[in-house]
């Protein structure tokens, strides 16, 4: 197979190219060229910004994908122009989206809480919407105006040792110095997802017939205050936790006020098999420990 990859130089979105170039696949990158190709000569490389339109019109003349994989668009605008830049090119598309486009209203978010199909479009670039938003409106301009399959998988917060955002290490370097968390509701239970298995299956989806909004989180959730007392215990110190107040430098990056997860029931049903969030979590913990302290 012929694989385009837009975002795939780190994080889940590097584990997925090496997922392609392991399973045989002709893959090749599109990427501004500033953070270089960590793959050598295994991939191709095409080097545009996605935002400069003529550019990337010219990094994709005279090209033809069996997938596309999009990891780095976050608003209709860009959904547009990839519809219109694709037209004739690609086989299927799929699109990295996320658990924002759901409501932070305490429920189990299932495919149908977000319809797409029906959601009124309102263009704009990145910078004119939330993050969430801008993703919503994207998945309702790819759903509406592609002319191929699209797919468009929707994570939870995606964990890994090689998180760029260092968003659990956030945690776990505050517990180890003794500064402060601010948390807006330790009990919220939330749902998240190793970069390995985000990346497995964004290349399931590629691979297999598939179409539409797809969750894709491993199996169970856990609250913060839980989350807290993992690294707590595997670290030996004491988190001091704020409920309320707080400066910026100590709100924490998983704090939302109700529960936020998500059934992957669709996604099993489609074939694909998800981890225990329990088996993998306390590893994971325990690396950022070793490595932190």
């Amino acid at each position: 197979m012929n694989i385009l990859v837009l975002g795939g130089t780190r994080f889940f979105g590097k584990k997925l190219v090496e997922l392609c170039i392991q399973n045989g696949h002709d893959v090749t990158i599109l990427t501004r060229g500033q953070s270089g190709n960590p793959f050598g000569t295994n991939v191709k490389q095409l080097v545009a910004n996605r935002n400069d339109r003529d550019a990337l019109a010219q990094a994709l003349a005279n090209t033809t994908w069996d997938i596309v994989y999009d990891n780095i668009c976050y608003s209709p605008n860009e959904a547009q122009a990839i519809c219109e830049l694709l037209k004739g090119k690609t086989k299927k598309l799929v699109f990295t989206s996320t658990l924002s486009t759901y409501e932070v209203d305490g429920k189990m978010k299932k495919e149908e809480d977000f319809d797409p199909f029906q959601y009124q479009i309102r263009m704009g670039q990145q910078e004119e919407f939330s993050y969430g938003e801008g993703k919503r409106q994207a998945e309702a301009v790819l759903f509406k105006e592609a002319s191929f399959p699209v797919v468009a998988v929707r994570f939870p917060i995606v964990m890994g040792e090689h998180d760029y955002t260092h968003r659990l290490h956030f945690h776990v370097e505050r517990i180890l110095q003794d500064q402060p968390i601010t948390l807006p509701n330790i009990d919220a239970k939330m749902s998240y997802i190793t970069d390995e298995e985000a990346a497995a299956f964004l290349y399931f989806t590629g691979v297999t017939p598939i179409e539409g909004p797809y969750n894709a989180t491993a199996s169970g959730t856990i609250s913060l205050k839980d989350l807290i007392a993992m690294i707590e215990e595997i670290s030996g110190k004491r988190a001091k936790i704020s409920l309320i107040g707080g400066n910026e430098e100590s709100q924490s990056p998983y704090g939302v006020p109700a529960d936020w997860y998500m059934s992957n029931e669709k996604a099993e049903k489609a074939g694909f098999t998800f981890s225990q969030l329990e088996k993998w979590l306390p590893e994971l913990v325990s690396t950022l420990v070793k490595q932190l302290q």
